[in-house]
């Protein structure tokens, strides 16, 4: 342990009113999935309407396509009100579902020709017409098919007084600039360290060979319409998913936040030629917002983002420029294909304590080029191979056992788990942290290693195998009902939701062109 590290440590254990700080930590997460019809094929029909407006709900909404919705949480102190939420969530939607199942797995299911993946719709209004527009731009810069990959968005924010009072950020006069310092640091950090939980929680070590179709890869074949990785974690956040090539210079290292800001605007200011060949414009359709390196900042995919709740119509960017960072989003993690909702109490634990070892430990500025690079290089090599015997990982420019350095870092990040179970009473971190020890020192538990091997055992493909463990998953949680109270509120959010979008269609709109500039040059749209 670094001696900051323990420093850090001793003055949260030694001050009770810091240890309830910890407890005001909030918590929120988004999950995504695919919805499918009984045979595993992806659903064609459009978002249900029982479940509401996907503009407008709270909630309930879609990604990229009709067929891939996500779930929203608020947020919550707790991770057992957390997780019930989410449950909830998960049982309204499966009882609208009607014969549909959502999809448990990150990588998509047999997907349809190209041209017949739908793209999400959210109404006639010009904010609804920018992220359809939006989407289309995707699907011509992509491909339909990425965009059907499918993750779980863990939020997370300190209390505001705890960052206070830890007094790091030192240099800023005022106290956002502080506390968006003191973010930018745990993200720093959490690019060094975030390869440990694709080795952790990876859980997508295969892919459909159609996935893949006519593009290259040195992918190995399972089965007639499996392809795999023997050692891979996360196939989904390799070269071959999530990633885009384009994207690959912005890499911003957060060594402060007006960097991060500067990178991101030039990207969405910058014209990229193969963009500017798709054209922004045919036969007066919108084909895509702008033909720049990111359409929005919301393009760039990366596996942790700074966020700030932005007002309606306010641009992301404008938002952290002016307020700062609230919180922040991991969203490197895959769906656990083994739990009904995606994510499991134990996860949630560990995530508190790797961010708070992330918050607490020295997070030294990276050079350009330097150990972001290398940070990047480490994550790549355990999405692909994190589970290869003998696997070495490169440290400040020094090979190191992958194993070796997982060891130090979980005896680390359990010691922020001690304090964290001080603050809240229990084991239940403490609980967290060994269960990943245990995956460190058996590479068989790892969730990779656990569904490679439970679909070989099947004798199935991984379309019917994860179609299996779909239905499966539904059946549980349609088992249990939700109460009459329960189910009168979700039905009140999905009224609301219509009754909302209603009320914005027949709203007065100005023209969508001007309303699509004035949004890209960060007017005030309210």
């Amino acid at each position: 342990m670094t001696a900051t590290l323990d420093r850090r440590l001793a003055f949260l254990l030694n001050r009770p009113e810091h240890l309830n700080l910890l407890t005001r930590s909030l918590h929120g997460i988004e999950r995504e999935s695919l919805r499918v019809d009984q045979s595993g094929r992806l659903a064609l029909t459009p978002h249900p309407a029982a479940l509401g407006a996907a503009l407008t709900h709270p909630r309930i909404t879609t990604d990229f396509s009709e067929a891939l919705i996500e779930l929203i949480t608020g947020t919550h102190a707790d991770h057992g009100p957390l997780l019930q939420e989410l449950t909830d969530i998960h049982r309204f939607v499966h009882d609208k579902l009607g014969d549909e199942v959502l999809w448990t797995q990150s990588v998509p299911c047999e997907l349809p020709a190209e041209t017949d993946i739908p793209v999400g719709y959210y109404g006639t209004s010009n904010i609804g017409r920018l992220k359809a527009v939006y989407r289309q731009g995707l699907a011509h810069r992509y491909g339909k098919a990425m965009q059907c990959i499918a993750g779980l968005h863990f939020n997370f924010s300190f209390a505001e007084p705890l960052l206070a009072a830890l007094g790091q950020g030192e240099g800023c006069s005022e106290q956002k600039d502080r506390q968006s310092q003191q973010y930018v640091s745990l993200i720093r950090n959490f690019n060094r360290y975030s390869w440990l939980l694709m080795y952790l929680f990876g859980a997508s070590p295969a892919i459909a060979s159609s996935f893949m179709a006519d593009r290259p890869h040195a992918l190995e074949a399972l089965d007639a319409t499996t392809l795999y990785l023997p050692y891979a974690t996360s196939l989904r956040m390799s070269d071959l998913g999530y990633q885009n090539k384009v994207q690959s210079g912005l890499r911003p290292c957060y060594n402060d936040l007006t960097t991060y800001v500067l990178r991101l605007y030039e990207a969405v200011s910058q014209p990229w030629p193969d963009y500017e060949k798709i054209g922004v414009k045919r036969n007066g359709e919108w084909l895509q917002l702008n033909a720049n390196v990111l359409q929005i900042e919301n393009e760039y995919y990366s596996s942790i983002r700074p966020k700030r709740v932005a007002a309606s119509g306010e641009r992301p960017l404008h938002a952290l420029a002016e307020r700062g960072i609230q919180y922040v989003e991991v969203r490197c993690l895959d769906v656990d294909p083994f739990s009904p909702i995606g994510i499991n109490a134990s996860t949630t634990h560990f995530l508190d304590a790797f961010l708070l070892y992330c918050m607490l430990e020295d997070s030294p500025l990276f050079a350009e080029g330097g150990h972001c690079t290398e940070s990047a290089q480490n994550f790549m090599t355990v999405v692909k191979r994190g589970r290869e015997p003998g696997l070495t990982l490169n440290r400040q420019g020094v090979a190191l056992p992958m194993r070796q350095w997982a060891e130090q870092l979980l005896t680390d990040i359990g010691a922020c788990a001690q304090v964290l179970d001080q603050a809240y009473g229990g084991t239940a971190y403490a609980s967290s942290v060994a269960q990943q020890r245990d995956k460190v020192e058996d590479v068989a538990l790892t969730p990779s290693a656990r569904f490679l091997s439970a679909l070989k055992e099947s004798g199935l493909s991984l379309q019917a195998y994860t179609l299996a463990l779909s239905q499966a998953h539904a059946r549980t949680l349609r088992d249990t009902a939700l109460s009459a109270a329960q189910q009168a509120s979700f039905q009140a959010e999905v009224e609301q939701s219509l009754e909302a979008m209603r009320e914005q269609e027949q709203a007065p709109q100005m023209d969508f062109d001007a309303f699509v500039e004035a949004y890209q040059s960060g007017l005030d749209l309210h």
